[in-house]
């Protein structure tokens, strides 16, 4: 279809705990700061807007 990221993806970073309360199942980047989240893959985590990128553990 296009080539821009898949936005129906967002509400599985996302939950609603007991208290209804919004509970953010992803890591933020820690340069950019919360609301932006690192991406998982095969061997590191990175950030897409600033190029952080860390090794799994």
């Amino acid at each position: 279809m296009g080539d821009a990221p898949n936005s129906s993806a967002k509400w599985s970073k996302y939950s609603i705990g007991e208290d209804g309360k919004l509970i953010r199942k992803a890591e933020f980047c820690p340069h950019c700061g919360p609301g932006v989240f690192l991406a998982v893959h095969a061997d590191r985590k990175s950030c897409g807007r600033c190029g952080h990128t860390e090794p799994l553990e």
